[in-house]
Formats: structure tokens, sequence, C-alpha cells
């Protein structure tokens, strides 16, 4: 009787789920001239579409994008003295990671990291790219050119342009501090980053990324995502330090060189 029941409630959410209305969206927004109006409050690292609440808490409003990839991810193409390095990282179950350290994620790693929502600002002049996460900013002047007196950062240095409906942003001046992505992905002085953003539809915008590292790779490494609408959420303060509780432990272990707890 039990198994009975179970299987009607299970038929009843089915047919409900099937009976919802679909929630229709309008085309994508456009400025006054004409380009793609990224403004607004998104997710990265996320394919889900609604809120930051129907995202996060569930299955999403409507499931996943329909913006997918059919190709695997590439792997990172590292030297081999550079993948020697990048899984004596692994090893050490990534406890190594800057970020443990509260030091700003970097690009691509600032978007693709999806725990904390960023906001983007549109004028016809700049870009302006805001994130929860470090209180990390981004200005992007459209048109312009990277200045003569970089020094390396954590962030790089960003300039964009558009390429039809395309923003194209290159970003060079990076220190060798950060993260890329997985666990280990390090780089050099040397990265040179080239980010496109294309709002394919109201809920989405397609995150294609190519880095270039001579350094350390042995070829451009292309990465492949999508960056998902959050209307309704706004930018709250974060604050590492008081958030990462696990500094000092991590400070012990790093110390004593133990990561066998994490293998258990």
């Amino acid at each position: 009787m039990r198994a009975q029941i179970v299987l009607w409630l299970s038929l009843a959410a089915i047919a409900a789920a099937q009976n919802a209305p679909v929630r229709k969206y309008p085309p994508v927004p456009r400025t006054a001239d004409g380009k793609p109006d990224f403004t607004g409050v998104w997710q990265g690292g996320s394919n889900r579409i609604g809120s930051w609440e129907e995202a996060n808490n569930g299955p999403g409003v409507g499931g996943a994008t329909p913006v997918q990839r059919a190709a695997p991810p590439e792997k990172p193409p590292y030297q081999p003295w550079a993948a020697a390095k990048v899984l004596e990282f692994y090893n050490r179950r990534g406890i190594d990671d800057p970020e443990a350290r509260c030091a700003a994620p970097g690009v691509p790693r600032i978007t693709t990291i999806g725990l904390f929502p960023m906001q983007i600002l549109q004028t016809p002049q700049t870009i302006g790219m805001l994130y929860e996460v470090f209180h990390v900013f981004r200005v992007i002047p459209l048109n312009g050119k990277h200045p003569d007196d970089l020094e390396p950062s954590y962030m790089g240095d960003s300039v964009g342009h558009w390429e039809g409906d395309t923003l194209v942003v290159d970003v060079t001046g990076f220190n060798d501090k950060t993260w890329l992505g997985p666990v280990g992905s390090f780089h050099s002085e040397a990265l040179h980053v080239v980010e496109r953003y294309t709002r394919v539809d109201y809920n989405t915008i397609r995150y294609d990324v190519t880095m270039e590292d001579p350094e350390v790779f042995t070829k451009p490494w292309n990465t492949h995502s999508t960056i998902m609408l959050r209307e309704g959420t706004r930018l709250r303060e974060y604050e590492c330090a008081e958030n990462n509780a696990d500094m000092d432990y991590y400070e012990k272990l790093l110390k004593n060189n133990d990561t066998g707890f994490l293998r258990k």
C-alpha cells in the first residue's frame, strides 16, 4: 500500500510539473546604440535558469539553459614539468589554494567560481564588473588599450571591444599568484587571457575563454561555460578573514606538510 501511495504521489508531481505554466522571457535587451545589454546581476559557473534561490536550492525554472557544449572540456595543456607541479598541488588536496589566503581569484576564475553573484554595469564607453567575493571589481574601457606602465596584479588589466554582439575582453599584466580554475592550475606572469561574452538569450551569457601562457602551456587553453541572470539578487558584504575559519588550520597543515587527514 505504501509503495502505491509513493507511486501515486510521484506521478502526481510529474503531472503537476508538466502542466505548470512555462515562464516566458523577453528577447535579449539592447542599449540605445543597439548593443546587447549585459546590465544585471549574474552567476557564473552555472547553467540553471531562475532566481538565485530557484537555481541554487532546486532544479531551477525549466531546468538548465539549452546552451550546451557537446565537446568534452579541454584539459589544461601544461608542459611536462608544469604538469608535475600541478600534480603536486593536487596531491596536497588543494590546501595551497591562493583563495584560502584571501587572495583575489584572478581571471577567469573570478567568473567561473560560481558561489557568489557578480554585477555588470554597462555604458557606451565602459563595462564595470563587480564581484561579491573579495570585493573585487574590474573597470573595462571599450576600444581602449593597455597602459604602458602595467604592474603585475591579481586581476590583470582589462580592455574590451565589440565583435558584433560579442563583448571581447583582453586581459594581461598578471602576477603568478592565482590559479586559473581546477586545483593547482597555476600560471606565470606571461599569462594572456581573452574572454568572449555573448548574451545568447534573456537568461544566458555564453562565456568563452582562451588562455595563453608560453612559459607553462604547450598551446592555448580554451574553456566554455555559461553565466546566468539572477533577477532579484543583490551583492552583499563579503569579508574573507571573517568567513574563512580554516586559515589558521591551513597554516598548521602547510607548516607540518600534513595532508593525510584529507585522504581518509
